[in-house]
Formats: structure tokens, sequence, C-alpha cells
């Protein structure tokens, strides 16, 4: 009897135990960031207590913790916000909870790489770089690359050539002065002067790096008044989807898009498909003779693109690419089909732990083609082909760095516009070495020299490099000089581009090369109020003048076409060079985030081009530009997180003494997105707040016809999260805050009380 009573005792005992475990227990979580990758090494630690434990390499932890009651958890990770979270005991039974970190906008210990092609923290490049992170793209809700550029960059504006393709303007000077790259990877097939921009899908992208000024020592030719790197994202879950839908009412414009990841052993990959259909949209009266455009042609696009991963050892792995693009432009006519085919292969491999070896290569072929009554009038109208292999050796001894590398590009033209089906090659080949040298703690010195060959030009260039920056008192000073390069390209030397029936643009054989020496200082100054409540938070300053001087600059100019069989001149345009060309100008930015989530942000330019004797009516020059955003962001709940965000820009007029030209305006733009149980986004647009219209439409006008509304769908799954893809919202009554979303099937919802209450970092 004294064994049964005694057993008996001992399971309740244990059933007590039991209980208190399921109650208590250990704090078990993972911290992400806002796009799902683990943090490794974040600090998490119940606040009022010493110490605290780091995550692992999968971004896990285990705080031991056995009181009753909710738990206090903040939770740091360089560059990202400090964030504190309420656990209450009920929600910690078992559960692993799933903490996510949002970046921090202002925090300048991100890697970047554009700089000085070698991973950087931004805060440590001595040369001027502007960081684009995926929560600014998502604050920002831009539909497409222009839209996300102009926002973010005064100076920088997208306009309308003549065949109505995009056209880009950065400081007076048209896309032909600017390289766009995709990880690293140059974009055939310019239209006129500019790359196809809606080639350039904004799903699944990680970060764009801004370099504003050339960069010719490491990325040759185009990279006369700055760099624009795209790069992806790299997700490290299991696997992630997403599935989103959009529509603008301006041009009745339908966006559906995916994408979805795997990581699995050795292999990674990561897939999106995007199509968009517009329909067309009468600006103005056709009888407004003033006016350059009178209506913008629909169309619609198919965008799909793969990049895969493959884990050879811990050492090297291989990265696969490939993607099909295919544009139809509308018009009353006739419809013009663009279509690009792109693959490449990149080796990396880690050769020791300070040296570093990567070759690739590059395929990138864009074509086409008009289309009269569903047929083609040619075989095609252009094919413009590029076959790109790169080596880049980095070598790290001690604080320093010793990078080399080597290009060769075969670019390769033919249209209708050539007899015999003839075609024009160019062969284009350098090799370039930079030296990262850091002597002391404050001083960081980056020297790069290269040199280039064009086989169609037989010119030959050599570029340098010299940037400098010093640290002194939470100040930054960086000083840098950079030489420019450019050589014309096959269209401009040998096409003849028809500008819709309107205007023919001319190619010029004698072109020369277009050479550049820029010089820029720039003072940047970082900081955090404290123990000022609400407004507690980090701040950034940077203001940079700039002066570049161009020789041989090629533009368009005004070109009498005559007629055949009337002897009377018509207009049209060719490219030239031109001489003496002076840029010079002022960019300030100030940013402010507050731990509580608001968030302030002002970028001014101010601009003068002196010298000019040609007047392009594509890239007019505005001396004073600005953008500005105010917005909140806040994670009210752990199923719900809002933004709402009022944003705007200014344009002066433009410095021309072309007749037709713009007049300054303004432009505002209000923003509200909603996040559901961190899966389901719902945002609400609307641009052009106060109904802006200019009286006539030219080039470079905003292209608006009043007020317009946006309103997009988005959800995310993952291995946290596949119900959300699979199983439908059904009821919706109030509970955090007023809002419940309770999905079918759940029995409990996880997490459902993480209020957030930031806490302030240690500068």
């Amino acid at each position: 009897m004294k064994q049964k009573i005694f057993a008996l005792f001992l399971i309740l005992c244990g059933l007590c135990l039991n209980l208190k475990a399921e109650t208590q227990g250990d704090i078990v979580g993972r911290v992400l960031d806002d796009s799902g990758a683990p943090l490794v090494g974040a600090t998490v630690q119940m606040v009022n207590t010493k110490g605290g434990v780091t995550t692992d390499e999968d971004g896990y932890f285990r705080i031991p913790y056995s009181k009753d009651g909710a738990v206090r958890v903040k939770v740091s990770f360089v560059g990202y916000q400090t964030q504190t979270f309420v656990l209450k005991a009920d929600e910690r039974k078992g559960a692993q909870h799933v903490l996510r970190l949002q970046p921090d906008a202002t925090a300048l210990d991100q890697v970047v790489v554009t700089a000085t092609r070698t991973p950087k923290a931004l805060k440590d490049a001595p040369v001027v770089t502007r960081l684009i992170t995926a929560n600014d793209i998502k604050i920002a809700d831009a539909t497409n690359i222009q839209d996300l550029l102009t926002e973010q960059m005064p100076g920088l504006e997208f306009g309308y050539a003549m065949n109505q393709e995009t056209s880009l303007n950065m400081n007076g000077f048209g896309g032909n002065a600017v390289l766009f790259l995709v990880d690293g990877e140059r974009l055939a097939g310019e239209t006129m002067d500019n790359v196809d921009y809606s080639r350039l899908n904004l799903d699944n992208v990680g970060r764009i790096e801004i370099v504003k000024g050339a960069a010719s020592a490491l990325y040759g030719a185009n990279a006369v008044a700055g760099v624009v790197n795209i790069i992806s994202r790299e997700n490290s879950e299991p696997w992630t989807a997403n599935v989103n839908t959009r529509y603008n009412d301006f041009n009745k414009e339908w966006r559906h898009g995916g994408s979805f990841s795997f990581n699995a052993g050795k292999w990674n990959s990561q897939t999106s498909i995007q199509r968009t259909t517009s329909d067309e949209v009468q600006l103005t009266s056709p009888f407004v003779t003033e006016s350059n455009i009178l209506r913008i042609y629909g169309g619609e696009t198919f965008n799909v693109k793969e990049r895969l991963t493959y884990k050879l050892s811990d050492k090297v792995k291989l990265i696969g690419r490939g993607g099909y693009f295919n544009r139809i432009s509308k018009r009353s006519n006739y419809d013009d089909h663009y279509m690009d085919y792109s693959a490449g292969l990149k080796t990396v491999m880690n050769l020791s732990e300070n040296d570093n070896l990567e070759i690739s290569y590059g395929f990138d072929q864009y074509d086409k083609a008009r289309y009269v009554n569903d047929e083609r009038t040619h075989d095609h109208d252009y094919t413009n082909r590029q076959n790109t292999v790169r080596a880049l050796y980095s070598h790290i001894f001690g604080k320093n760095t010793l990078t080399v590398g080597a290009d060769f590009l075969n670019d390769y033209l033919t249209t209708y516009q050539f007899e015999d089906n003839e075609s024009k090659n160019q062969n284009s080949c350098d090799a370039f070495a930079q030296f990262d040298y850091n002597p002391l703690q404050w001083l960081n010195i980056v020297a790069s020299l290269r040199h280039d060959y064009f086989s169609a030009s037989s010119q030959h260039a050599t570029t340098g490099r010299l940037a400098l920056m010093t640290k002194w008192k939470g100040f930054s000073i960086r000083a840098n000089y950079a030489g420019g390069f450019r050589a014309p390209t096959l269209k401009e030397m040998y096409m003849n581009f028809d500008m819709a029936g309107m205007q023919m643009i001319y190619g010029n054989p004698d072109l020369k090369p277009e050479k550049s020496n820029n010089y820029n200082l720039a003072l940047e100054h970082t900081g955090r109020v404290k123990n000022a409540g609400f407004f507690t938070g980090q701040y950034s300053l940077t203001l940079m003048g700039y002066y570049n001087k161009y020789d041989k600059r090629i533009t368009t100019e005004d070109y009498a076409d005559y007629i055949p069989g009337t002897g009377q001149p018509d207009v049209a345009s060719r490219y030239c060079n031109e001489d003496g060309v002076e840029v010079s100008g002022i960019d300030f930015s100030a940013q402010y985030r507050s731990d509580m989530g608001l968030g302030v942000k002002l970028d001014y330019s101010y601009l003068h081009v002196g010298g000019r004797s040609v007047d392009s009516q594509f890239s007019q020059p505005r001396p004073h530009s600005a953008t500005w955003r105010l917005d909140y962001d806040r994670q009210l709940c752990s199923f719900y997180r809002i933004n709402a965000a009022l944003s705007g820009r200014y344009l002066s007029s433009p410095d021309t003494n072309i007749e037709k030209h713009d007049s300054s305006y303004q432009l505002w733009k209000f923003t509200l997105q909603q996040r559901f149980l961190d899966a389901v986004n719902l945002n609400f647009t609307v641009d052009n707040l106060f109904g802006y219209t200019p009286k006539n439409y030219y080039w470079s006008s905003a292209m608006t016809t009043g007020r317009t509304f946006t309103v997009g769908l988005s959800i995310d799954g993952d291995d946290h999260r596949p119900h959300l893809l699979s199983r439908p919202f059904y009821r919706y009554r109030p509970f955090c805050k007023g809002i419940l979303i309770k999905i079918a099937g759940w029995t409990s919802l996880p997490s459902c009380f993480f209020f957030i209450n930031s806490t302030p970092l240690t500068v």
C-alpha cells in the first residue's frame, strides 16, 4: 500500500513539474531579418538583466527562464533597429518565437560592393555610395525602377524620347553616361541612349547601390556619371514564396507576379515571374500643337528570371542565371516587340581565408521587331548581342586588400539598315588593379588604375581613381578623384533611330571617345538623439560638392535631313561630340528615424552645367531639385504592422535655350501599407496627391493627368507559415487594437501579443 501511495505521489509530482514546464520553461526563438534570412550573432537578452545570448548560424537562441509572468526580450544587431518584444506567459508554452528585425534606415554598417568591387561597410567606403535597401523599396511602394529612383534621388528624372522609350536625365546627362548593372553584369540593347528599364524587375531585389560620379577605373565605359547596381536578394530559408497583384487606374495597369525560392542542401534557387498590361492614355487633345507628346501608348510585358546556386564545397560555389523578357509597345498602326535572352555562369572560389577568385561568363541578346497587322516588317529591326568573360581576384593582407581583374566583351549589332545583312562587331578588353590601403584606424586610401581597348574605334584609354577617407570626432570626410571614359557604341556610330516617324536620329562613325575628370568632397556625420522620449533615434547628415570636366562629350545635335525629291530640309538629329562641358553641384541629404518608428528624409541637389554648345532636348539640366519623405513604420502587435508615408519631389525649370521646355513643379504621394501575420501586405497609394497637370507635355514633363490611385495585394509564405498560401481567410473581428485575422483551421494564433517597444542603441 505504501508503495502504491509513493508511486502515486511521484506521478502527481511529475504532472506538476510537467505543467510548470509548459507554462514556464526556457525561452526559445529565432531572429530573422525582414527578408526571412537568419541573423547570425544577434544579441538577445531579457530587459533589466545582465548578459545575454547570441544567435547561432541559423539564427536560433535559448534563454533559461523559469518564472511566471510576461518576459521583455531586447534584440539587437548591427545595422538593424533594436527592438523589445513582450512575450506573455501563455504565449511561451512550448512556443518557438520568430522575431524579425527591420533595417535601420540611417545605419551605415551594411556591406556594399559596388564602390570598390569588394565587400566593405558603407560607413568605411571612401567612395560616396547611396544605398537603397529592401526596406526602402518596400516603404516607397514603387512599381518600377523609374518610380523608385526618382523618389530616392534628386537630380535624376525619367522622361520620354520621341519613340516613347523611357529616357534618363541625371544631372543634365542622358542614360549613356550612367552604367546600369544587375548583380554586377551589364545589360545589352539600349534604345537610343538608354537600356530598357522595364527589364529591371524589383521583385527579389535585396538592395540597390548607387555610385554617383565617374567610376570607369573599375567599370570601364559608360560609368561616366555614375553606376546603378541592382543586387538580388539571397534567401536562406528552406523555401519562400510570394504572389502579388497590383492595379493602377492611371493607365489601367495590371501587374501580376510571383517568386519562389528554395534552399536544400547544396542547392539554392530563386525564381521570379512578372506580367504587366496597360492601356493607352490620352494626355491632351490631338489639336494641341504645343505639346511634344499627346498620348502614352499601352502594351504588355512578360519577365521571368532564375538564379541557381550550387555549393561544390565550403570553398567553391557555382552561380547560374537565366532570363527571358518580352515587351510589346502597341501603337495606332503598328506594334513594336522587344525581346531579351540572358544567361550567365559564375564560379566563386575562396582559395584561402585571405584569397578570393571569381570567374564569370555572361550572355545578353536584345532584339527589336516591328509588326504591322500582326506581321513582321523585317526579320528584325536590330539585334544587339553581348558576350562577356570576366576574372576578379582579391587578396587580403592585414587590413589591406589588393584587387586585380580583367574583362573581355564582344559586342555584336545587326539591323535591316545594314546592306546585305551586314553586321558590326566590337571587341573590348581591359585590365585593372586596385589597392585598398588602411595605414591608420582613421585613414583609408583606395587607388585604382585601368586600361581599356576598343577595336571598332581603335581607341585606348587609361583611367584612374584616388579616394581618401578620414574620420574625426563623429565626422567622415571623403575626397575623391576619378577619371571617366566612354567609347562610342556601335549604335551611335552606325545605326539610325526612327523616332516613331516624327524624327530621325543618325549615327556618326566619326565620333570620338568621351573623357572626363571628376572631383568630389563629402562630409558626413551620424549620431543619436538620446533621452528624447518618442523622438529618441538615429540621424545622418551628408554634404557633397562635385566638379566634372568633360572632353568630347557624346550627345545629339539638330541636323538638316533633306527629303529626297523636294530639296527641303526636315528637322533631324545626329550624334556628335561636344567640348568643354563643365558640371558642378552640391548634394545634401538628411535622414532621421526614431526608435518608435517615425522617419524623416530630405534630399536636395543643386546643379550647374556650363560650357554647352549643344542643347539636347532629352537631357535638360534642372538647377534645383529635392525629394522628401515622412513616414511612420510600426509593428503594433505580433501580426499587424503599419507603414504610412507622405513623400514628394520638386523640380525647378530646366536651364535650357530650347523654347519648348517644362516649368517647375512638385508632386506629392501618400502610401499606406498594412502587413498582417507577417505575410499579407495590403497597399494603397494616392499619387500626385494635389492633382498637378502640366500646361503642355514636353519630353521631360511629368506624364500625369492628375490624381491617380493604386491598390496592391502581396502574400508571402515560407517554412514558418506554409498555411498562408493554401488556406483562405474567412472571418475578421476586432482583436489586436481593433484588428484580428483568423485563419481557417487554426486552433491558436502564433505569438499574437508581441507589442513592440524599441530600446535605444548604445553609441
